[in-house]
């Protein structure tokens, strides 16, 4: 190999290095940018609701009054959505896949105790949650999401086998 063809080379590793570098800067950027996002969001999530507490509690006195089980199903949705909106909030700060499972399995629950669907479609919500429950049981993995975006453990990752001890989950 002639001296040229050796500078050529050093050069061109040289130029890859730094490419390489400025590329993981820029995902970095990107991956922080992202986060930031993340948080705005479930602020303006948090936000929405604790405005939508405010319904909520007058809906709680119209129960009184009126007594009827339409506004104990307007009542039970609106609360539904609230716990909803709540977990999702813990999915989006936890990042960690036991809180997708509970989102999933809150909306779930959600649909099929408020909607009036078919046998058939209540076969399939309980068959669903029935999932989740296994999923969580036998293969949930541990590693996947065990820390939060700044290398923190997940705060639902305390213990290696955190779900067993939730009676949610036993």
């Amino acid at each position: 190999m002639s001296q040229n063809n050796l500078v050529t080379t050093l050069y061109r590793m040289r130029l890859r290095s730094k490419e390489r570098r400025i590329t993981q800067i820029l995902r970095n950027q990107v991956a922080a940018l992202s986060s930031l996002l993340e948080v705005v969001l479930s602020i303006l999530v948090l936000i929405g609701l604790l405005i939508s507490t405010i319904p909520i509690a007058n809906e709680m006195f119209s129960l009184v009054s009126q007594n009827s089980t339409e506004a104990f199903q307007t009542f039970l949705g609106h609360a539904f959505n609230l716990v909803i909106g709540i977990e999702f909030i813990k999915m989006l700060a936890k990042h960690s896949p036991g809180s997708a499972l509970e989102v999933l399995l809150y909306a779930i629950a959600r649909s099929m105790i408020m909607g009036h669907g078919s046998s058939v479609e209540n076969l399939i919500s309980v068959l669903s949650i029935g999932v989740i429950f296994l999923i969580r049981k036998f293969a949930f993995v541990h590693s996947f999401g065990s820390s939060l975006p700044d290398g923190a453990p997940a705060p639902d990752m305390d213990k290696p086998n955190s779900h067993e001890s939730d009676e949610t989950f036993a």
